[in-house]
């Protein structure tokens, strides 16, 4: 039985503490392969040295809570002093050139280092430094991005469901991805599926008390779901956030395998057929 977490953040703390005992407990229960997505600029070259690790791939993107600090993320690739030929330094630097540039340098990263996936992007209500005014333009670039490269999305949203469905509707049938950490309910999962997406289950789908996501598991097709922990950032029932690890996604796969009445190895075997599909990982599942 094989099994792909399609969300951790394996180069955070304190994951990257012990790289190799993680990727080690993850296989000793069959999780052989590892999405490792993007939160910043500066860990995209981080993300390119893990992706040389059997089993591990990466995606590469610019997560919403940064939005406000686009002439930050510049500096933090070229140096504050940087100057591109205009006088500009990253002090000088309006957000939307600073947009402008930071997509130049993702487009250049993805086509020079062959991610699996554009993100982890998207919108948040729920967060006070960056409004949607100044995460939709940073979303819709990178949805352009990914869908003239043909990658797929991995998408972060947290009260501003409307405003994704919208924006991914705004290109035509030319995007496709996941939903990550889904803890809605059904008709939500509904009509992501609709719009294209998969549904990634993590930590929700274990808690007896997330009634809204228990429901959604069991009218998502078996086609569209994929497993996840995203840790070190979200738990499972009795797993604190930063002791979850690749390893329980197979806590996961076990919950939403008791959900929907379904055998393990079914649930292990289609949600792992679908990441691979999706992220077009090579070969057979096994390291």
């Amino acid at each position: 039985m094989h099994l792909i977490d399609t969300h951790c953040h394996l180069n955070h703390p304190p994951l990257c503490d012990d790289t190799d005992g993680v990727l080690e407990r993850a296989a000793v229960v069959g999780v052989t392969r590892i999405v490792v997505p993007a939160y910043d600029a500066p860990c995209w070259e981080d993300l390119s040295r893990l992706a040389t690790r059997p089993g591990v791939a990466m995606a590469l993107g610019l997560h919403p809570w940064l939005a406000h600090d686009l002439p930050g993320q510049v500096a933090r690739l070229d140096g504050p002093l940087f100057d591109g030929g205009d006088g500009l330094t990253a002090a000088t630097l309006d957000p939307e050139t600073a947009l402008d540039r930071l997509l130049h340098h993702l487009a250049a990263r993805a086509t020079a280092l062959r991610p699996v996936g554009i993100g982890e992007i998207g919108l948040d209500t729920k967060i006070s430094a960056s409004g949607l005014p100044q995460q939709l333009p940073l979303l819709e670039r990178q949805l352009a991005l990914a869908a003239d490269l043909d990658l797929p999305v991995i998408l972060h949203c947290r009260g501003a469901f409307e405003e994704m469905l919208t924006a991914l509707q705004r290109h035509g049938g030319r995007l496709r991805g996941v939903m990550h950490a889904f803890s809605r309910g059904p008709e939500l999962a509904e009509r992501l599926v609709a719009a294209g997406l998969h549904i990634a289950l993590g930590g929700a789908a274990t808690r007896g008390r997330a009634q809204q996501v228990r429901r959604a598991v069991q009218t998502v097709p078996l086609d569209r779901l994929l497993l996840e922990t995203d840790a070190p950032a979200i738990g499972l029932e009795n797993v604190a956030p930063e002791q979850t690890e690749p390893r329980h996604v197979h806590d996961v796969a076990r919950a939403v395998a008791a959900l929907r009445s379904e055998k393990l190895e079914t649930i292990a075997a289609a949600t792992t057929a679908n990441a691979m599909a999706l992220f077009g990982l090579p070969g057979n599942a096994a390291r």
